[in-house]
């Protein structure tokens, strides 16, 4: 097998959703990280995702959701709790988000990889039928029934998938998607307080009170991991690298350095590379104070990514 000669990560942000002034939800963010990566990390290779299917999406959605995020006859309740108002763009790009994901985890599973990224994605607030904020369609769900009907076709035995899950809200829509799934293993660690206030259970949900700072996140973490190697032993991770547990996120209510999610990432890619776990990440939420905050968090994790993608590659030489 001829290996890349970069890591590669997939991006979507070339679909720019027409948002209203004032709107929260900060789209900038993702052409931002693109080029800073581009100037600052040149040994990434970033391509265009593909579009998830119908098909693909309804591995994890509702015929009926997907038919009306499609052809934009969701409810007015229904459009809110998204939180986006429709566009044809909406619809591409949240295609295309978990598209990325997908060919994120079909790298680091199939193509030998290791470790490939989302510079999006980790719209775990999606729901098999409705979507919830900021997020369409589920990408780690998605990618994650994918990949599970791929390695079905060439091994008897089930794929176990591990979803790490660091934004600082809960994955509630991934929880319930993957409730009475023993082969899916999903871990939340998240604000007490936060979005969204009616929690779903994960097998494993981790809750931080606010303020809580970098190392009693980092303690946390370090026992949730060590609980999930416990109770489950995976064959692929999909890691959430939110960017919202920063101390200068205006959604995140919890006190991380960036020095502090610099450590969160080591640990999680160390966890999967020593198990030689492949993994596939996506960014998940960021709402910085200031946006340069979010995408500077972002990048470090892509600096921790790469070096650790050089370690696969030297390992499988």
């Amino acid at each position: 097998m001829r290996l890349p000669r970069l890591m590669r990560a997939f991006y979507s942000d070339q679909f720019v959703l027409p948002l209203p002034e004032g709107h929260r939800f900060p789209m900038a963010k993702y052409r931002l990280l693109r080029e800073r990566l581009a100037q600052e990390v040149p040994e990434i290779e970033m391509l265009a995702a593909q579009p998830a299917t119908d098909g693909e999406l309804a591995l994890v959605h509702t015929p009926e959701y997907i038919q009306s995020v499609v052809q934009g006859s969701l409810s007015a309740q229904a459009q809110r709790e998204i939180g986006f108002p429709w566009s044809p763009a909406m619809v591409e790009r949240s295609r295309r988000s978990a598209g990325a994901t997908v060919m994120a985890a079909r790298a680091a599973l199939w193509g030998g990889e290791g470790l490939a990224a989302n510079l999006a994605g980790g719209t775990h607030h999606a729901y098999a039928d409705h979507g919830s904020g900021f997020c369409v369609f589920n990408d780690a769900a998605v990618a994650t029934r994918l990949m599970q009907a791929e390695w079905g076709r060439r091994y008897v035995r089930p794929l176990k998938v591990a979803i790490v899950d660091l934004d600082v809200h809960q994955g509630n829509g991934t929880a319930r998607i993957f409730a009475n799934d023993p082969q899916v293993f999903t871990l939340s660690l998240h604000g007490a307080r936060n979005f969204p206030f009616a929690k779903e259970s994960s097998d494993l949900d981790v809750e931080l009170p606010d303020g809580c700072d970098d190392d009693a996140y980092l303690e946390a973490l370090d026992q949730a991991l060590i609980t999930v190697e416990s109770r489950f032993d995976p064959d692929l991770v999909i890691y959430l690298a939110g960017a919202d547990p920063h101390e200068g996120d205006r959604l995140g209510r919890l006190k991380l350095s960036f020095d502090g999610l610099e450590a969160r990432d080591r640990r999680v890619f160390d966890w999967a590379f020593t198990r030689r776990l492949p993994l596939a990440f996506a960014m998940a939420g960021g709402y910085g104070t200031h946006i340069e905050d979010t995408v500077q968090v972002q990048v470090n994790t892509y600096r921790v990514a790469q070096a650790y993608w050089r370690r696969w590659q030297n390992r499988a030489q």
